[in-house]
């Protein structure tokens, strides 16, 4: 388990409009190198959330599939290759070097779905997005911490 960074924001998304809003701010921050852990229980919104960040980012639109079968998708943008993880069939934690991750936190930025089954292996600049259901069908609360 990972020591708990410092809390960066704390906000409440009410529908996936919120969600996509939120997900804009963040990707106008992004540079190379940067790594962005999503982490949350199933239906959370973590696709949701990277595919919203990913479509915010300079660039053609894409229609952005989830990784989750593929394991990664990349995406060729202005400033960056985006690597985007879905790392829920890995069966354990080493698996990730085959998808070439070193190669994304080194020259790319890095979304990473289920960041949480590789804990251990990020580095400890990565931004963590926490996603949990809120009170309503659609409410969402999202806690971003981490980062250097």
């Amino acid at each position: 388990m990972r020591d708990q960074p410092a809390t960066i924001a704390d906000f409440a998304v009410a529908d996936e409009n919120g969600t996509r809003a939120a997900a804009a701010r963040l990707a106008a921050v992004l540079a190379p190198g940067d790594i962005v852990a999503l982490d949350g229980t199933l239906g959370a919104g973590k696709t949701a959330f990277a595919r919203a960040l990913i479509n915010a980012l300079p660039g053609p639109a894409e229609d952005v599939p989830s990784p989750t079968f593929t394991l990664v998708q990349l995406y060729d943008l202005a400033d960056f290759t985006l690597y985007h993880f879905d790392l829920y069939r890995l069966a354990t934690a080493d698996e990730v070097w085959e998808t070439g991750i070193e190669d994304a936190f080194a020259d790319g930025v890095s979304v990473i779905e289920w960041a949480d089954r590789i804990d251990g292996l990020l580095p400890a600049r990565s931004m963590h997005v926490d996603l949990a259901f809120g009170v309503g069908e659609t409410d969402r609360l999202a806690t971003i911490s981490g980062g250097e």
